[in-house]
Formats: structure tokens, C-alpha cells, sequence
């Protein structure tokens, strides 16, 4: 059976760049409708509330990078730390060959700090990274042309079907990296979800490299999510511009302020955008109407925090082992090596 009719049983359709790159997506696919069923449905809920994984058009991701550089957005820079001092005791869990899937494209600054690290023993280095956006075609060339050795497979769905696809793939040994903290944006049941799913991914030897952060004092959270130059502002509105772009909405953007807070109860970092008058909004794409109250509110994101305790009861219960947990010197965030418990 030809590769490519491996890739079609799979679901997936292969566009090559050069003979180092390459892309895959998914034979049939509704983005655009599935985008506005999606918009629709969170809006009709009560309350109202948008998916962040909708924060991450080219806009979207161009702010967040910057959101990454800012001084009080600490969890990037800590995470970077982190990853700069993970060497023998990191690799001594690797075999010869091993491929690094990553589940977002993430920072290619931290990307890279993993790439350097196979490079430093591989002669082949295999990347695949897992991401909605089509963004990741153009970072993946980025990295591309930097590795001579580098080999790129970018799968452009969700995560959920891009692990799926690599659980069918081959026998290799894989590293699973989700970085980021973007595993707060989970509720606590579909955390534990996400994980079983991760975990019936992986084979006998493979390795989930995991960053979560850590519950620290109130200021410190909610300055990182609503800073003083107000870039997460425009990155929490922004998601109201792409649906006025892809889906033909009149949200008129100076009529919703962006609004941060920590719910200490439920260990969370909760994000919103607050009309500020009442007021009417249409998507024609969506075939919705929406009213809003005054200081009505949209969630947009939730970021949960948690302890290590929490961290090693979570892994354990879905059926992970725990090699390494590694803390920065503040102790604001870890990152968890962990392979599946057989």
C-alpha cells in the first residue's frame, strides 16, 4: 500500500513543499461552517461565551507573541528558563531516534530549545506539529530553514484527530509536548479527557512533556492577564474582529472592554468581554442576533492554576508515570516528563 493511500485511509491529504516539508489536512473540511456553528452556539448559551482556540488568526498569534515579550506575562520567560536547563536528565529517557510532536505550534523560540536538544544527539530530527491554524505552515519553514537535518510533517486539525493520525502512523518512539500552560484552558473534566486521550495515543516508550502553572499570589496572575500596555485587550477583542471578518459580524469593537479576573475558589484565571451599553449585533454567516445588556459579559477563556500535589493525582489517575517535574527558581511554573504506565 502506497504512502499516499495510507494518509487517505487516515483521513488526510499530503501537500508537499520540498522533500523536508510537508503538510497535512483533512480530506473534508467546514471550517468556516464549523467556525460559525461553533460561534453560534457558545453565543446562544447562557452566558455567553466564545472558545478560545478562536483567539489564533494571524492577528491573534501576532499579539500573543507579544503578550509573550511582555514583563508581567511571566509564564513564557519562566517556561524558557525551565526548558534551557533540561539536558542529561531530560535525554537519558530517550532513545536513538525519537520524534517530537508538539501540540500547538507554539513559540518557535521554545521549539527550538527542544530541537537543539535531539539535534545534540540525532542525525535525523522528525517534527510534527498539531495545529488549527494554518499559521503553522509558514513556522514550520521558519524552523525548516534554520536544521538541515530537519524533517517537518505539519498537521493542520485539531488535536484530538492529529493524535489520533499519529497513533496510526508508526511504531517510532515519540516525545508528546504540550507547552504553554495552554492545558489550563480545560475545564477540570475535560483536562482529565484530554489527558486519557494523550495517554491512548502513546506506545511503550513514548514521553509527554507537559508545562502547567502554578497557583501564586492574585496580583501576579491577573497583572499577567490584563497588562498595563493592554495587549491582551486587543488580543481578547481581536476574536470579535475575525468574526466581523469571517463571518460577517458588525461587533463594533469600542463598545466591548476587555475584563481579567483570578477566582481564587476555583484556582482559574477567568476572561471576559464586558458590553459596556446595551446593544444589538449580527452575524449574517452565523444566522444570529444578539442583545446585550449593559456590563453583559462574554467568557472568553478560562487558565487554570494548580498545585504539585494536584499536578501528580491528575497524571496518576490517567494512567501516566511520572519521571521528572521541573520548577523554575520563583516556583510560578513546572514542567512534568511523564510516560505512559504500563
Amino acid at each position: 500500500m502506497s504512502s499516499k493511500t495510507v494518509l487517505r485511509s487516515l483521513g488526510y491529504e499530503r501537500y508537499v513543499i520540498d522533500s523536508k516539508l510537508s503538510y497535512l489536512k483533512p480530506i473534508q473540511t467546514k471550517s468556516h461552517q464549523s467556525f460559525a456553528d461553533e460561534i453560534s452556539h457558545g453565543l446562544k448559551q447562557e452566558p455567553k461565551s466564545i472558545n478560545p482556540k478562536f483567539f489564533y488568526d494571524e492577528k491573534g498569534s501576532e499579539l500573543f507573541e507579544k503578550i509573550c515579550r511582555l514583563p508581567e506575562y511571566y509564564l513564557t520567560r519562566t517556561e524558557i528558563e525551565i526548558l534551557k536547563k533540561l539536558n542529561k536528565d531530560f535525554t537519558e529517557h530517550f532513545s536513538d531516534e525519537i520524534r517530537l510532536i508538539e501540540l500547538g505550534s507554539g513559540s518557535s523560540n521554545k521549539t527550538r530549545l527542544l530541537l537543539d536538544i535531539l539535534d545534540s544527539f540525532q542525525d535525523k530530527i522528525e517534527y510534527f506539529p498539531i495545529d488549527i491554524s494554518e499559521i503553522i505552515k509558514e513556522s514550520s519553514k521558519e524552523l525548516q530553514e534554520d536544521y538541515d537535518n530537519l524533517h517537518i510533517t505539519s498537521i493542520i486539525d485539531t488535536y484530538e484527530r492529529g493524535l489520533e493520525f499519529i497513533k496510526n502512523f508508526d511504531s517510532g518512539q515519540n516525545l508528546i509536548a504540550f507547552l504553554g500552560s495552554s492545558f489550563g484552558n480545560f475545564s477540570p473534566a475535560e483536562g482529565l479527557e484530554f489527558l486519557h486521550k494523550i495517554n491512548s495515543t502513546m506506545k511503550e516508550g513514548d514521553l509527554f512533556l507537559i508545562g502547567l502553572d502554578l497557583i501564586k499570589e492574585k496580583k501576579i496572575l491577573e497583572d499577567a492577564y490584563d497588562d498595563s500596555q493592554g495587549v491582551t485587550a486587543q488580543f481578547n477583542l481581536n476574536v470579535l474582529s475575525r468574526i466581523n471578518n469571517e463571518l460577517d459580524g458588525d461587533f463594533d469593537l469600542s463598545n466591548f472592554v476587555h475584563h481579567a479576573k483570578y477566582n481564587e475558589e476555583k484556582q482559574r484565571i477567568e476572561m471576559y468581554l464586558r458590553s459596556v451599553e446595551k446593544q444589538s449585533v449580527s452575524i449574517h454567516k452565523a444566522n444570529l442576533s444578539l442583545n446585550f445588556e449593559k456590563d453583559e459579559l462574554i467568557h472568553t477563556e478560562n487558565s487554570y492554576k494548580y498545585s504539585i500535589p494536584q499536578i501528580k493525582q491528575m497524571l496518576h489517575s490517567t494512567n501516566f508515570k511520572i519521571h521528572n517535574i521541573w520548577q523554575d527558581q520563583n516556583q510560578h511554573y513546572v514542567l512534568v516528563l511523564a510516560s505512559k504506565l504500563e
